[in-house]
């Protein structure tokens, strides 16, 4: 085979491999796609995720990482004209900074962000949508998530 030809194919099938994992959440019991809401976290899922994503560190890593895809943006071209997956990991970003205990999945159809799953109180859900415009070249948001009620065991 060519040396040429081979390196194109696997290129070619990494980027495919790639872009077929779009899938953006907040934690890993959130939903697993935007079709829905999702089920109502038990007391220790909620206890776990806001152990995982509560912390100042992190927050802090979220939003240097949406930082440095605005700058790579800005470099590149048009900073409101995004990638699709750049803008469901930023948006993903953002809500897991601040909004910790939130059970969410994020997706772009058709231009929109769709947030779906489930968030502890109406403040939170009142937050999702301002918080995912803060994006850059984030147009319309679609919220589909609810406020969980509470399991009792």
């Amino acid at each position: 085979m060519n040396k040429t030809i081979f390196p194109l194919l696997m290129s070619g099938f990494v980027l495919f491999a790639a872009s077929a994992c779009n899938e953006a959440k907040t934690t890993a019991s959130a939903p697993d796609s935007t079709d829905g809401n999702g089920k109502v976290a038990t007391k220790q899922e909620i206890k776990d995720a806001k152990n995982d994503t509560q912390g100042d560190v992190r927050k802090q890593q979220l939003n240097a990482d949406i930082r440095a895809r605005e700058q790579r943006n800005k470099i590149g071209g048009d900073e409101q004209k995004r990638d699709d997956r750049d803008l469901t990991s930023e948006v993903r970003s953002k809500l897991e900074a601040n909004i910790p205990e939130g059970k969410l999945t994020v997706d772009i159809k058709d231009g929109t962000i769709i947030v779906a799953g489930t968030v502890q109180n109406q403040a939170q859900l009142n937050k999702i949508k301002p918080l995912a415009k803060e994006i850059k070249g984030v147009g319309n948001v679609m919220v589909k998530a609810i406020v969980a009620k509470a399991t009792v065991k």
